[in-house]
């Protein structure tokens, strides 16, 4: 699990940085990224129910959590909402964190 400090939990920091951020796509997920309102990293999850079931999509979510907090060490100090594709639900980890990775390392 992420630390609070790296959570995004407000309705209106997910509506600015899917609004107002620069996007990056995959065949699993679009990454949002806009200027980060603290001095550390923040993420957010976006699954909808097109991923599959309560029990996928929270899959999906931790499964996502746990690639930001390894990758979190080499990403810079801004605010970022991964949205899941529904291709995601079907995606074992090696295949998302593939999927993921490269998304998270790019600068905006």
């Amino acid at each position: 699990m992420l630390a609070k400090a790296n959570r995004i939990v407000h309705g209106g920091d997910f509506r600015r940085i899917v609004r107002t951020g620069r996007r990056a796509g995959g065949p699993l997920a679009v990454v949002h990224r806009a200027q980060p309102e603290a001095a550390v990293a923040r993420f957010g999850f976006i699954v909808s129910k097109q991923v599959g079931n309560a029990v996928v999509r929270n899959r999906v979510k931790r499964r996502l959590s746990e690639i930001v907090r390894e990758e979190l060490p080499t990403i810079e100090a801004t605010d970022i909402v991964i949205r899941a594709l529904p291709a995601a639900g079907k995606a074992d980890f090696a295949t998302l964190k593939a999927g993921i990775a490269p998304l998270l390392e790019q600068r905006s």
